[in-house]
Formats: structure tokens, sequence, C-alpha cells
């Protein structure tokens, strides 16, 4: 199975810059997207074969998530506990495994808003250890985080900001010691200048200062299932790019 993750920044921009091209190139049984960034009926999708999962936020033309599969689930939920109108989360239930999508709150310049942040972090991080109890978990999405220095591109001069942060590379490290994999740095564990995010400042893109703030982390059980883990920086349309995930069942 493929799984893809992507924040468009957008979904009504990305669609004019292609996206629907790149959708059917990437042949994704789940294609999960964040930041979408719209509200039911506010866009036409032509997906035969696929099945659409949204989350809206309340607030319009912000956050957002969804998935497209290939695949019906047994259930769906939307959001997280706790954390009911960003339209942050969406979950789907199989039979083998649960599917979470997710774009993480951004803890904004000067780490404004770092206290939610934080509090989402546990609450999330609590939500996939309780889906964990009971079957395998995929999770992905925009994490707003680069884990480690090997995760960004200029790690001494972002030490303070934002997805850099001592506390929430911290919250990470939680969640991997709760019984999750970054599967990308399980078959990659030493490859540098692998990075999801550009800023479109001074040309960072094509000089590739970037940062690896997407993820596809698994259930620790999953780590012997994984085919493949990838990032895809030729694909354009955002200021981020796919990332995708190949499991064997």
């Amino acid at each position: 199975m493929r799984f893809i993750s992507w924040n468009v920044n957008g979904l009504r921009a990305a669609v004019k810059k292609g996206f629907e091209d790149i959708f059917w190139s990437l042949n994704a049984d789940f294609f999960c997207l964040q930041e979408t960034k719209l509200q039911e009926g506010q866009i036409e999708l032509d997906l035969p074969g696929y099945e659409c999962y949204w989350s809206y936020a309340e607030k319009k033309g912000y956050s957002g998530t969804a998935i497209f599969t290939k695949h019906t689930p047994v259930s769906v939920r939307r959001n997280i506990p706790g954390h009911e109108t960003e339209g942050r989360a969406v979950t789907l239930e199989y039979e083998d495994f649960y599917l979470v999508c997710v774009y993480t709150p951004n803890s904004q310049d000067s780490l404004k808003r770092i206290d939610y942040r934080m509090s989402w972090e546990d609450d999330f991080r609590t939500y996939l250890v309780e889906l964990d109890k009971s079957k395998p978990v995929i999770a992905c999405g925009d994490m707003n985080v680069a884990h480690e220095e090997i995760d960004l591109k200029n790690p001494d001069t972002n030490h303070f900001n934002p997805g850099f942060s001592d506390e929430e590379r911290g919250k990470f490290t939680e969640l991997l010691d709760a019984g999750f994999i970054d599967s990308f740095r399980a078959l990659y564990p030493d490859k540098r200048d692998a990075y999801s995010w550009w800023s479109y400042r001074a040309a960072a893109r094509s000089r590739n200062v970037g940062w690896r703030i997407d993820y596809f982390v698994v259930s620790e059980r999953l780590k012997d299932n994984i085919k493949d883990a990838y990032i895809l920086p030729e694909i354009l349309g955002s200021d981020h790019c796919p990332v995708g995930l190949d499991i064997l069942w």
C-alpha cells in the first residue's frame, strides 16, 4: 500500500498549480492533505475511485485536513478530543490499522502559541497511544517540528524559533518514546539535506535551505512492514513537498 502526505498550503491554489496531475501520477492508496484552507462545498474534485473524508476549521480559509482513499474505512473520526474547532485531524479506521492525517498547530513567532502547542502535543500523543492499544497506527502530516539538527539546514540560527524549540523537539521525542517510530529516519538515520518545507524567502528552495517537518510516524510493530519512506522535493505547488510511505501487509 502507498501512503502520500502533503501540506498543500491551500488546496484551491494547489489545483491551479497541477494538483490533480500530481495526484494521479503518485497512484496512492491513501492521499492525505493538510492546510486545505477551505470549507465544505468550496471545491469540486473529480477523483473517480477515491472516497474523500474532510475535516474543516470553523475559521474560513484556515487549517483543514483531508484523506482521499481507494479503501472504504470501518469508521471515520474528525479532530481529536479537546481540539474540535480547527480541522486538524482525520482518522480512518481499517481492519488492520488506523490512519491519522494531522496538521499540528504552529507555535507562531516568538513562540506565542507554545502553551497551546504543548497542550495539543500531550493530547495528540494520548490519542495515538489509545488507538495503538487496539491496532497499529500510521500517523502522517505536517507536524511542524524538525526533530533533530540533521532535519534542518541551519540548526544553530534556528534553535529558539518555532518548529525547532527545545519544547517542540522534546514533545516529538516523547511521542516516539511512547511506542512509535519516525519511518524516514528508521530507514535513513544519517541522510542529510532531506527536507520537506522551504521558506518562500531568499530562494530557499532552489538552494535547498529547508526543514523536514512532514512525517510518517508509525507504531513500532510496523517497522518490519515498511518497504520505503521517501520525500519528493521535485514536486512543486506548495512550500511543502509530498512525503510518502510504502508498506507491505
